[in-house]
């Protein structure tokens, strides 16, 4: 694996790569060099795994090349989204995906979303086009695809400028790495005229797929002037037509052209070749040439492919003023000419044909321009990048302690903050009582020396809970503003069913009498309106209150019946919306998840029912099994999959509070099961805050007690608010009194 090494993806476990672009024998720019990419990887990386994943037209048959691993058909979803789960199956340590808007279908090329929302793995995208002003369709598509990736690269400055400036993008994000060509001797022409029949020839070319976007016709019009003074001159066009034009009128472009240079009388000067030439072929065309035009009628094209390939031969370049040949050309490295002005052609390729000393100049220029481009450098730079976008993931033990600091610098003589911006308290959106219920919980877990930096402001969190209570609405209110002012009459059902359950929890775990007296009384008051809840979180969220209240008022007849009818009512939805591949009460999947099958654990045993623990031990498996990756470790519902009927859930974004209920309900689990896996679960879901996790990046901090705010594709929210903080607090709590437990 020493080459591996060399170029930074030595390890102990070989790097895959999923490599998603167009691929040989089809036809386009793309699939020529998503091939190429795999070559020069393959020589540079022998060790490196690369999967290729292709994208074929629909309704055609294509057989590719056997080292595709499988093929992308454009403008179907299901295949998308197959290639999606075959990719993360695959345990891909990297995706890189060229981008172009034709590729992949749909409105703006948006089709390719189907596959990139659905990747875990670090993804790299090349853009093979940057649009200076795009459409509203082409814009959204950008805007998505650059949240997505870790790394985009472009192949022009222009582009890079583009993506700063027009669409945002960060500029760490962003790579510049030049299009990659082939390295052979310079200064061959001679050799290689033979075979094409240009002895005694001189020769100007261009090269690739014909469509009217090329400017062919400027390069003919200019032949009349060219060929007065140089007989011998031949302008060779090789290329087969654009498969999608060639689909839409046949070859009526390439006869137009044909009859221009019959009109113009200069048909016999004219070589056509007809095909799409393999690499080799090519290349040796290339060499027999002398000039090399690009006379493209568009300004906007980042990326030359065609362009890169004959400067790296040594042929001199005319070329119009697209971007990519601006910066190529600079400096006298080759000859820019006005867009459509064949006047200006036929001076520049006569001055050319006149004076071999300036065009062997501009030959050798363009040759040496090239030699930081050839394949084995491109391959060195790409494989710095997949090792720098590669995650290597991480465990950290359970912490012994855990600090405080974290959770205070959010707290006031209010509440606790909703929001932080990094780590600043955001007080512009002021409080809620999901926290501070929240918050009142942890505060009967805390440790002493925490509790006596921060005892005090357990009756802080009570009373915001207390004054949440809208006695004239018969509900809590849940978001208050900075100035205390509550900014609505009734809060959600989730957020009024959460303070239920902490006024449960402080009724039985308060250290203080006082306290547990007082939460007992709350809940006697308010919680009849959990019995007409309808959302699965609100009613299971009121069932664990109802439950921590029987355990010291069992005879509490309120906390019974929301027990009993909360338990029937779950059941009548799993049974409603479960399938065989979908064992849930619900036809989506939300946040919160495990919550919903702890209650049914913790009912299933307060109310001796058999059935009710069934119910709570099947689906807790599948929610578990369905946030645990192929490679292993712990990857929670990402807020992306809710609400998506009867998908599986999308790895982004993750965030802290699914690892807390992971950790409560598989504890749950172990007390009625007596199975040491469901510990081993747990301390799955736990790692995810020491950079076991889809981005190894650690969430949660031990010696403050903070957690950022989750992880996106593009690695950690930075953000630090009351929801993250609280539950990495519980979470590590939870786990270790699990752990003791266990023994």
């Amino acid at each position: 694996m020493e080459a591996c090494q060399s170029l930074g993806l030595g390890g102990t476990d070989p790097v895959r790569l999923a490599l998603i672009g167009g691929f040989l024998p089809r036809r386009c720019g793309i699939a020529t060099f998503t091939a190429d990419i795999f070559a020069s990887l393959r020589n540079a990386a022998p060790d490196l795994a690369v999967d290729v994943y292709a994208m074929a037209p629909a309704g055609v048959q294509t057989v590719f090349d056997p080292v595709v691993r499988a093929s992308i058909t454009e403008g179907v979803a299901a295949s998308f989204i197959e290639t999606a789960k075959a990719i993360d199956a695959s345990c891909a340590d990297v995706v890189w995906l060229q981008h172009e808007f034709g590729l992949y279908g749909g409105p703006g090329g948006d089709m390719v979303l189907e596959l990139v929302d659905r990747l875990a793995a670090p993804l790299i995208i090349t853009f093979h086009t940057v649009l200076a002003k795009p459409d509203e369709d082409q814009r959204r598509v950008m805007d998505r695809l650059i949240a997505r990736a870790s790394k985009l690269v472009v192949m022009s400055e222009r582009s890079r400028d583009l993506l700063r400036n027009i669409y945002r993008a960060d500029e760490d994000q962003i790579s510049l790495i030049a299009h990659g060509v082939p390295d052979r001797p310079f200064g061959r022409a001679l050799r290689f005229k033979p075979k094409f029949g240009f002895e005694g020839k001189q020769v100007a070319l261009t090269f690739g797929l014909l469509s009217p976007g090329k400017g062919i016709e400027a390069v003919i019009e200019a032949l009349p002037s060219i060929v007065q003074d140089h007989p011998d001159f031949l302008y060779c066009i090789a290329g087969a037509t654009h498969p999608n034009l060639l689909a839409h009128e046949g070859e009526a472009y390439r006869d137009r052209l044909q009859a221009l240079a019959v009109s113009l009388g200069v048909d016999a000067h004219v070589r056509w070749i007809n095909a799409f030439m393999d690499t080799d072929d090519l290349l040796d065309l290339l060499e027999a040439a002398d000039i090399y035009v690009t006379p493209y009628t568009g300004a906007q094209q980042s990326t030359s492919g065609t362009l890169s390939y004959a400067m790296a031969l040594g042929k001199a370049v005319i070329s119009t003023p697209y971007v990519h040949a601006v910066e190529l050309l600079a400096e006298d490295h080759g000859v820019l000419v006005p867009f459509n002005d064949s006047k200006a052609i036929a001076n520049e390729i006569g001055y050319l044909l006149r004076h071999p000393d300036r065009l062997l100049t501009l030959q050798q220029r363009a040759y040496d321009r090239s030699r930081d481009l050839i394949w084995p450098v491109f391959a060195e730079r790409t494989c710095a990048l997949i090792s720098e976008s590669r995650v290597v993931r991480k465990s950290a033990p359970i912490p012994d302690r855990i600090g405080i600091d974290g959770f205070l610098r959010i707290c006031d003589d209010t509440g606790i903050l909703q929001h932080s911006v990094h780590m600043v308290p955001d007080r512009a959106h002021g409080y809620c009582v999901d926290d501070n219920a929240r918050a009142l919980m942890l505060m009967h877990r805390l440790d002493d020396n925490a509790l006596a930096r921060c005892g005090q402001l357990t009756s802080v969190f009570a009373g915001f809970v207390q004054h949440a209570w809208n006695p004239d609405r018969g509900e809590f209110r849940n978001f208050m503003g900075f100035a205390r002012n509550w900014l609505e009459d009734v809060g959600s059902e989730d957020s009024c069913g959460r303070t239920l359950w902490a006024l449960g929890a402080t009724a039985r775990d308060a250290r203080d009498a006082g306290l547990r007296q007082w939460a007992h009384e709350l809940f006697e008051r308010t919680a009849a309106s959990a019995l007409d809840f309808q959302s699965p979180r609100a009613i299971a969220f009121a069932m664990m209150g109802a439950d921590f209240v029987l355990a010291t008022h069992p005879d509490q007849d309120l906390a019974n019946r929301i027990l009993r009818s909360g338990a029937d009512r779950l059941i009548a939805l799993y049974e409603v919306a479960a399938r065989p591949d979908w064992r849930w009460f619900e036809p989506v999947l939300a946040y919160d998840n495990c919550r919903v099958p702890e209650a049914m654990l913790r009912a299933g045993v307060r109310l001796e029912r058999s059935d009710v623990i069934a119910c709570g031990v099947d689906t807790l498996r599948w929610i578990n099994n369905a946030q645990i990756s192929p490679a292993g470790h712990y990857r929670p519902v990402g807020s992306d999959s809710f609400g998506r009927a009867y998908e599986p859930p999308r790895p982004f974004d993750q965030q802290p509070l699914e690892i807390w209920a992971a950790i409560d309900a598989a504890s749950a689990a172990y007390d009625v099961t007596g199975d040491d896996i469901w510990l081993t679960h747990a301390r799955r879901a736990y790692e995810w805050f020491g950079g076991c996790n889809d981005r190894g990046v650690i969430v949660g901090d031990a010696v403050t007690g903070t957690s950022k705010d989750g992880i996106n594709p593009r690695g950690l929210n930075l953000n630090e608010g009351a929801e993250s903080v609280l539950a990495y607090q519980h979470a590590t709590y939870a786990i270790r009194d699990f752990v003791r437990k266990v023994g």
